[in-house]
């Protein structure tokens, strides 16, 4: 055609697409006959009809490969959807974008319905050759390099033919014809599995569903296609997911492209016995085919931008004759990202300017095309020319059929003829096996035949080649350049949406939609029916007659009642003047009544339109006297629980009402009037002013204009009128002057413009009427006929809704790391300590740590092998020498242990640089540290170390001491050094007393014979051992340490450490009152002070507790206490009762008897305690055979305790200081945690949370009589105590998310509270539960009739808390407490 080149042609953008289609896309595509073979002869199962059908699990032979783990069982899914374990029901994940939260492999996830024969859904495994051959053969084609050698040896095929899609029953209305074909193939060999998703041409026709129930919005949710790996851990962290689709148009070109060379056939990697971190794509590197001419997609155009062009089948076969050169930017795809997130494309892309003709039927001496026919190109003036061509034929309608030549979807239609019977696609048809394509041009750089791509740079955007034929173009008569930049997509920014929205594609940009049973501008969106709540300040400079009055930043609260659109205002800490005067300015809290007003049909409210970013401007003329006063009322959006922000300003002059009027608005309507971006209003109201018998009535003009932001890029819906009116039936303004607080209140409707009429009947959905619960939405029906439904977030009848914990039903979408928070109506997302949001704010990831000076050497402590660096955050770091050197810890010198006498007497020392040995001399043996006489040696220990001694070089100053011996050979008590001056008493084996040594110059100690040494340890000298075992051996200089004397008794005067307050004692070690002294000064004690009746004062880190009941809680390095007033906790007066650093505390209980706290540590692998007394110190009582103490458990009767490991597998016993400690059980446990006790039948009862076989076990307090109390329904039973009130044992399982009751002998089990978060420990008090919870980091209170939550503390320091026990006043007294009723 000559002329105008722009004369009766498509335009230049469809051009463009076409001629990009002609190069790429127009071959062969599959046919319904090339899936693989499927049908009742090749015995497949079928799915049995429905809208929410699964298979049966499904044994494979081999175990499928699917991300890191392997699968045995395989269920298929009405859905499209094929899983490793059996579906949720469809409203937990059919209308959810990706990822699921359990393992998913999607060929086409949407609302599918087989109901009423409207198509089936076969699947099988498979291991016969031609099946395994095929997929072998697509396997290679789409990963030549890495697939090179696969072979696998089973497959599994799922076939969904002629499926439909879920539709919504209108009585008389056929069903829909568009009904969709797809299948999967799960190809296996040992080592790795692949994918196959197939989509026959025609194939597609329908390319979403509609969400359930919302037919009154024309909005379909695009099919999901991809792989998940679902929830995994115990944490139940989200897992990673691979996405190829995201809109409407590349659900389209499924079957029109493909990442192995064969348009409908896509292939993946989705499993390996090597690393791989996600799923990965074809990327088509191979020659697949000899005889389709479908240019190899290696160099092709971006993949994702390609399954986002707009293909249909009317346009592949047209493109203009007259064009201008047209530049397309070519690509080359790279494997997709690893780790965690959505791909959202098929793969990603880089430039390449290659040609594209690897798989073009080619010449094989010449290497060139093959003429294929008469066709019209481009040459390089934009000209067409002509070339006669001669056709190649294609193999497919060759005499002889070569099946080595042919690709996997030709062999499969000639293999496997019986999928010919496949019923026909509307508008199908024999589709060509050759391309007729265009000869290289002699004088043109566009040589078709080879498919070059003139070379181009795609405009980047996040580090991607981005192509999208719908993007803004510049165009003239001459260029055209390429500007996709500039467009936003929801590939790019849907995060802008709200969380309850979806995201749609237009052409020029993409917009946010509400999704079903939410309503707002899809930015924010609000669940339909539930309350709201609206925070905001309000400042005023204002005139009130001629009196100025001014106020900045008063509160500003409202509440709004969803379903029948009720609104109250309330404003706070006005002026009285000034709130008196704005009595009759109901516009103030009318913003409100229009935002969330009552839905007649047709209409929608504000907030529906604007959002919660907008602005409104109101002036009002109050007449007679023409006051002006202007209102500025600026919405800032929804916060984390969903409350409106709003800041109202208010200036000008208003009239002035005298005090103790009130103001009456009569009911009123008004038009609001819109258009892009703006809704005004202008009205006039009046208002009656009442003072006494007097009453005035008055008017004022008001003037409305709202501006907000829309989405411009969709078309406005076209049922809502440019007019509405709002109806405001019920008005109220008053003022309190006791409270401060100006209350507004309004009922309001929006609906169309209407007619002056007589009355009609008003539906009790529009005048407030309705039964239904504030947390419903009212839905008219017919006449007065309605029906009531939970607003989403809530779940009952309508009448009645409760709250739903979305946390607890795992209906949330908090991601990896993060902590869900339940609300009214919602949840929340939140970040632990060391966290914070990713992009999505739902997913919380690691804040990357501060530089270390410990790590990057920029400390200045000693070299590495003298000092240690330890970090304490930021850039705070401190030195400590290491063992064997001395110093600041920036400087440090070795230390000479040889001046230790760290070597047994008859071992010679040697001093090395951090360290030293110890070497017996001759006549010796042992390790130097023990040495022993030989066999010849005749001499007693203090013979054989004072010779030795007197052997050894002597010289001033010496610290060699030489016993002194008897005439018997053995130590003389008393011990003196010749050198120093220093005295000491000796054991019988010569070691020296502790608390004897006197220094130079004073009274030698009083030593006993070594007869006289042997007694039994005092409660000094164990106290004493005891804490210097808590200190690892050495006290430091702020740590108390008893001071005894030659006796083991308590020396009179005591020292707290090195420092200088001191105190005197009686016998008993107890603090003297009235004794402690400052520094400077030491107290005159006497040993024969009366006892007084108070002990030492506690240590810096105690705090002692409070008269009365109160719980103590462990978290880690320490105890809380959180006193109780009756059953309610008392928050602030929490604090910490016991620091213990470099501890974890885990069990933990109480002896009511002497008043002490008995603990576990599982860092410090011991049992301790301490007496609640002011001045107790801890105790270690049992510091050996530990690994893992966890529970805990005290019988103050008998006074033993009992504690579980799960270290060693064992159940131990001992007396409460230790002694007779004994093994109960070290059998058939696993993982032993929880262990109380119930004195008085005297019963043993702990948990086991062995993930195999939970269990909870009972015995008797000596271990007899054992067996299983509880073994079914539970999971992972953390927590446990025995009611001494109910006589129940109760539970609290983490897995289970239950706490649960039972009868000591296991009958009455009931369920008290069923949505637990992560529970740790319980105890139980009166008619209270309170356990620790590891999601919420606090102590949470149940009680135990209702099973409600009452109340929860979360300490300032968030860590887990683990251990929780309840501390009485007094002990259990009564008969039933007597020796005689209790057994063992």
């Amino acid at each position: 055609m000559l002329g105008n080149p722009m004369a009766e042609r498509p335009p230049l953008l469809q051009q463009q697409l076409l001629l990009l289609l002609l190069l790429l896309s127009r071959v062969a595509a599959l046919h319904p006959g090339e899936l693989f073979p499927y049908g009742e002869s090749w015995r497949d199962q079928l799915l049995p009809e429905g809208d929410d059908e699964s298979s049966a699990a499904v044994k494979l032979a081999i175990p499928l490969r699917f991300y890191e783990a392997q699968f045995s069982d395989l269920y298929v899914g009405t859905n499209g959807i094929i899983s490793t374990q059996d579906f949720p029901r469809e409203t937990q994940y059919v209308d959810d974008d990706f990822p699921t939260d359990f393992p998913a492999i999607a060929p086409f996830l949407a609302d599918i319905d087989t109901s009423g024969g409207r198509g089936r859904i076969l699947y099988r495994e498979d291991t016969s050759p031609t099946v395994l051959g095929l997929a072998a053969r697509y396997v290679r084609a789409g990963f030549p390099r890495s697939a090179e050698r696969f072979a696998p040896t089973h497959a599994f095929l799922a076939t969904w033919e002629q499926v439909g899609a879920y539709e919504e029953v209108r009585r008389g209305a056929p069903p829909s014809g568009e009904l969709n074909t797809f299948q999967a193939v799960l190809a296996s060999d040992e080592s790795d599995s692949y994918a196959l998703f197939l989509y026959p041409v025609n194939g597609l026709q329908f390319f979403g569903t509609r969400p359930k129930e919302s037919y009154n919005v024309q909005l379909e949710l695009p099919a999901r296609v991809g792989f998940c790996r679902g929830e995994a851990g115990e944490l139940k962290r989200e897992g990673p997911y691979f996405s190829l689709t995201s809109t409407e148009q590349s659900i389209k070109n499924l079957y029109q492209l493909s990442n192995v060379g064969i348009p409908g056939v896509w292939a993946f990697h989705i499993g390996s016995t090597s690393l791989l971190d996600n799923v990965r794509p074809a990327i088509v590197e191979g020659d697949l085919s000899k005889s389709r001419s479908l240019a190899s997609l290696e160099h092709s155009f971006s993949h994702d931008a390609a399954l986002e062009s707009d293909y249909t089948d009317d346009n592949l076969d047209y493109y203009d004759e007259n064009e201008e050169e047209i530049e397309y930017p070519p690509s080359e795809p790279e494997e997709a990202g690893n780790g965690h997130g959505s791909i959202d494309v098929s793969f990603h892309s880089k430039v390449d300017s290659r040609t594209l003709g690897e798989s073009t039927t080619r010449d094989p001496q010449t290497k060139e095309g093959t003429p294929v026919g008469k066709t019209d190109i481009l040459d390089i003036n934009g000209q067409v020319q002509h070339s006669e061509q001669t056709e190649t034929r294609s193999p497919a309608s060759s005499p002889e059929i070569d099946t080595g030549s042919l690709n996997p979807s030709q062999e499969a239609s000639l293999l496997y003829p019986e999928n010919e019977h496949t019923q026909p696609y509307p508008g199908g048809g024999a589709v060509p096996s050759a391309v007729d394509v265009p000869p290289a041009h002699p004088g043109g750089k566009v040589v078709l035949q080879h498919y070059p791509i003139p070379d181009f740079t795609a405009p980047r955007s996040g580090g991607r080649s981005v192509v999208a034929v719908e993007d803004n173009i510049s165009s003239n008569t001459k260029v055209f350049t390429y500007n996709g930049a500039n467009k936003e997509t929801c590939e790019r920014s849907h995060r802008q949406c709200s969380q309850h929205a979806f995201c749609t594609d237009y052409t020029t940009g993409f917009c946010c939609h509400c999704q079903f049973r939410f309503y707002g501008n899809g930015k924010h969106c609000l669940p339909e029916g539930a309350p709201l709540r609206v925070n905001g300040k309000v400042t005023g400079h204002l005139h009130v007659g001629h009196m100025p009055i001014h106020f900045t930043n008063v509160d500003l609260h409202a509440y709004i009642v969803g379903n029948d659109g009720r609104a109250y205002t309330a404003i706070s800490h006005i002026p009285q003047p000034a709130a008196q005067a704005l009595l009759p300015l109901t516009p103030i809290g009318g913003l409100f009544g229009w935002l969330f007003a009552l839905e007649k049909p047709g209409s929608e409210n504000g907030f529906s339109i604007t959002g919660a970013t907008f602005t409104q401007d109101m002036d009002v003329t109050f007449y007679p006297g023409e006051e002006k006063v202007h209102i500025t009322q600026i919405a800032e959006g929804l916060d984390s629980e969903n409350y409106l922000s709003i800041k109202t300003n208010i200036q000008g002059q208003v009239p002035s009402i005298p005090v103790n009027s009130t103001a009456h608005i009569a009911p009123y309507k008004e038009l609001y009037h819109y258009s892009d971006s703006a809704v005004t209003s202008t009205s006039s109201r009046e208002y009656s002013l009442t003072f006494g018998d007097i009453s005035q009535t008055w008017s004022y003009r008001i003037h409305q204009n709202i501006t907000y932001q829309t989405c411009k890029h969709a078309s406005r819906h076209q049922a809502v009128p440019t007019t509405q009116q709002l109806t405001v039936d019920r008005v109220f303004a008053m003022y309190s002057d006791e409270e401060r607080v100006l209350r507004f209140a309004v009922a309001n409707q929006v609906g169309p413009v209407e007619e002056d009429s007589g009355p009609a009947p008003v539906n009790p959905c529009h005048d407030g009427s309705h039964m239904c619960d504030t947390t419903a939405q009212c839905h008219p029906g017919t006449n007065a006929a309605y029906t009531c439904e939970c607003a989403p977030g809530y779940q009952g009848d309508g009448r009645s809704c409760v709250d739903v914990d979305e946390c607890t039903t795992g209906s949330h979408h908090c991601g990896p790391n993060s902590v869900c928070i339940n609300m009214k109506g919602s949840y929340k997302c939140e970040c632990p300590n060391g966290y914070e949001f990713a992009e999505d704010r739902h997913t919380c990831i690691l804040i990357a740590p501060p530089p270390n000076p410990c790590e990057d050497g920029s400390h200045t402590c000693a070299p590495a092998g003298q000092a240690q660096c330890i970090h304490h955050g930021g850039r705070m770091f401190t030195c400590a020498c290491l063992p064997g050197y001395a110093g600041s810890g920036q400087q440090c010198t070795d230390v000479d242990e040889c001046l230790e006498n760290r070597c047994h007497p008859a071992a010679t020392c040697y001093n090395t640089p951090g360290s030293f040995s110890c070497r017996c001399q001759p006549g010796y043996h042992g390790d130097g540290f023990q040495c022993t006489p030989d066999s010849t040696s005749e001499l007693k220990p203090c013979e054989q170390q004072q010779r030795y001694a007197q052997a050894q070089p002597a010289y001033p100053g010496s610290p060699l001491h030489i016993p002194q011996c008897d005439e018997n050979g053995n130590f003389l008590p008393l011990q003196c050094h010749r050198n120093t001056g220093f005295c000491w008493c000796v054991d019988h084996n010569g070691h020296e007393v502790p608390g004897t040594r006197t220094p130079p110059g004073s009274t030698p100690p009083h030593c006993r014979t070594p007869e006289s040494i042997q007694r039994p340890r005092t409660v000094c000298e164990r106290w004493r051992e005891s804490l210097m075992e808590h200190y690892g051996g050495i006290a430091r200089d702020d740590q108390y340490v008893p001071q005894c004397d030659d006796l083991g008794q308590f020396i009179a005067l005591q020292c707290h450490g090195k420092s200088d307050f001191c105190w005197c004692v009686d016998k008993d070690g107890r603090e003297v009152e009235g004794t402690r002294s400052q520094p400077g000064t030491t107290p005159a004690c006497i040993p024969t002070v009366a006892p007084p009746t108070v002990r030492p004062t506690p240590r810096p880190d105690v705090t002692p507790p409070s008269v009365g009941t109160f719980l103590l809680y462990a978290q880690g390095q320490q105890i809380g206490h959180l006193p109780l007033n009756g059953t309610k906790l008392q928050k602030d007066a929490a604090k910490t009762l016991l620091s213990l650093h470099g501890s974890i505390v885990v069990g933990i209980d109480y002896d009511c008897r002497e008043k002490m706290v008995y603990w576990t540590d599982v860092a410090g692998r011991t049992i301790s305690r301490t007496s609640l007394e002011p001045g107790a110190e801890p105790e270690t009582i049992i510091n050996t055979g530990l690994i893992s103490p966890e529970g805990l458990a005290i019988d103050h009767v008998r006074r033993t305790m009992y504690w579980t490991d799960s270290g060693l597998d064992k159940i131990e016993s001992a007396k409460l200081d230790g002694s007779e400690r004994r093994v109960l059980f070290h059998t058939d446990l696993v993982n032993p945690r929880a262990i109380a006790v119930d004195p008085i039948r005297g019963n043993l009862y702990w948990t086991d949370w062995n993930r195999e076989a939970p269990k909870i076990e009972i015995s008797s307090l000596s271990g007899e009589n054992r067996r299983i109390l509880v073994n079914k329904d539970i999971g992972l039973p953390n927590g446990l105590t025995f009611d001494s009130f109910s006589k129940l044992l109760c539970w609290a399982d983490a897995g289970t998310k239950k706490l649960e009751c039972t009868l000591p002998d296991g009958t009455g089990r009931r369920v008290i509270q069923n949505n637990l978060n992560y529970p740790f420990s319980i105890v139980s008090y009166t008619d209270h539960f309170y356990h620790t919870d590891w999601r919420r980091d606090g102590v949470i209170s149940i009680n135990k009739h209702s099973g409600q939550f009452t109340d929860e503390y979360l300490p300032e320091q968030r860590s887990h808390l683990y251990g929780i026990t309840a501390v009485y006043p007094y002990c259990p007294t009564g008969n039933e407490y007597s020796q005689s009723t209790l057994r063992v």
